[in-house]
């Protein structure tokens, strides 16, 4: 069964959720208690958790325990997930430095860029290569997670080394729409299409 983006979207934040219970000493959750602190209706919450088998106890709710290894297995975030990084700017270091990202199964193994001054730096004890090096990576260590955080100009041109080389699944962080055969997997997280939906909704209120 093919679960719906929407719901996809909103695991991660019951998940979240439950964990901050569970450090609250929490034993159990209801689908009314998380519905109002994500401020969603209970039997959206529900029907969510029913595309990921997860069973309540009437008028108990769920065994908080279980219900964050059933959302963590589920979700891919118990299970590690290598990732290779392109573009080591502003963002790209920024990410290279968060541990957080293991936590939820993506370990980035180490940033490429075509910068020649780059390579042999670790940066959060990643190391870092030229770019022209990915092909040899790839073919050592079969990544198949490419985090994409270039100068737009660049992002299609990237993209295309990336797939050529053997990855799968392509984070994008650039606000270009970059096109890859069917086969690819597009994650597209613009924080500059995000910011503009704050400031249009900033002028309304």
């Amino acid at each position: 069964m093919k679960v719906p983006e929407p719901t996809l979207r909103r695991l991660p934040w019951y998940l979240a959720y439950a964990k901050l219970c569970q450090t609250q000493g929490a034993t159990y959750l209801t689908s009314t208690q998380i519905a109002r602190e994500i401020a969603v209706d209970s039997s959206l919450v529900a029907k969510d958790f029913s595309y990921v088998n997860i069973s309540g106890k009437t008028r108990v709710g769920y065994e908080i325990n279980v219900l964050i290894a059933t959302l963590e297995k589920f979700l891919g975030f118990s299970q590690s997930h290598k990732a290779f990084l392109f573009g080591v700017g502003s963002l790209g270091s920024s990410l290279l430095h968060d541990n957080g990202l293991e936590q939820y199964g993506l370990e980035i193994v180490a940033g490429f860029d075509v910068k020649y001054e780059l390579a042999g730096m670790q940066i959060g004890r990643k190391p870092i290569h030229h770019i022209s090096h990915f092909g040899e990576l790839q073919q050592k260590m079969d990544v198949v997670i490419g985090v994409l955080t270039v100068p737009v100009d660049k992002a299609q041109e990237v993209a295309d080394l990336m797939v050529a080389g053997g990855i799968k699944a392509i984070w994008n962080f650039t606000p270009f729409r970059i096109k890859v055969p069917r086969n690819i997997v597009v994650q597209n997280t613009s924080m500059y299409a995000h910011l503009a939906v704050m400031f249009n909704r900033l002028h309304d209120i």
